[in-house]
C-alpha cells in the first residue's frame, strides 16, 4: 500500500522503490517465519525440519522475490504510463492554448483591418488628377 500511494502521486525514484520492495520482502518473510512458529508450536514435525535455504522453504523465498520483482516491474510500469498520459495532456493543454491564441490573434487581424479600412482617408472622384493622355474616340 505504501509502494502504491508513492507511485500514484507522483513517486519514481528508483533508489526509494527497491528499498520499499526489500521493506516489503522483509515484511512477508516475517510474517511467514511467524506463522511457521506458530503453527510449529501447535503441531511437531513428524519428519526432520529441511536446512534453512533448501527444499520448499527456499522456494517459497525465491517464489515471494519473483512475485515481489513482478509487482516492483508492474509498478515501474504504471509510473511510466502514468508519465505518459501527463506528458500527453501537457502537450494537448498546450496544443489547445495556441489553438485559442491563434483564434485571438486573427480577430483581432481582423479587427485591426476593419479600424483601417474605415479610417483610411477615401478620395473623392473630384480630388483625382485628371488624365493627361485625350479620350479615345468611340
Amino acid at each position: 500500500a505504501l509502494r502504491l500511494s508513492y507511485l500514484r502521486s507522483g513517486g519514481h525514484d528508483p533508489a526509494i522503490l527497491d528499498q520499499l520492495l526489500h521493506l516489503q520482502l522483509e515484511a512477508t518473510v516475517l510474517e511467514k517465519g511467524a506463522a511457521g512458529l506458530r503453527r510449529g508450536r501447535r503441531m511437531a514435525p513428524a519428519v526432520p525440519a529441511e536446512p534453512s535455504g533448501t527444499g520448499t522453504h527456499g522456494l517459497d523465498v525465491a517464489l515471494l522475490a519473483v512475485e515481489l520483482e513482478n509487482r516492483r516491474l508492474e509498478d515501474e510500469l504504471l509510473a511510466l504510463k502514468v508519465r505518459r498520459e501527463r506528458r500527453a495532456d501537457a502537450g494537448s493543454r498546450a496544443a489547445q492554448r495556441h489553438t485559442e491564441e491563434l483564434a485571438q490573434l486573427q480577430a483581432e487581424v481582423g479587427m485591426l483591418r476593419c479600424h483601417a479600412e474605415q479610417t483610411r482617408p477615401w478620395l473623392h472622384p473630384a480630388v483625382f488628377p485628371r488624365s493627361i493622355a485625350p479620350t479615345l474616340p468611340p
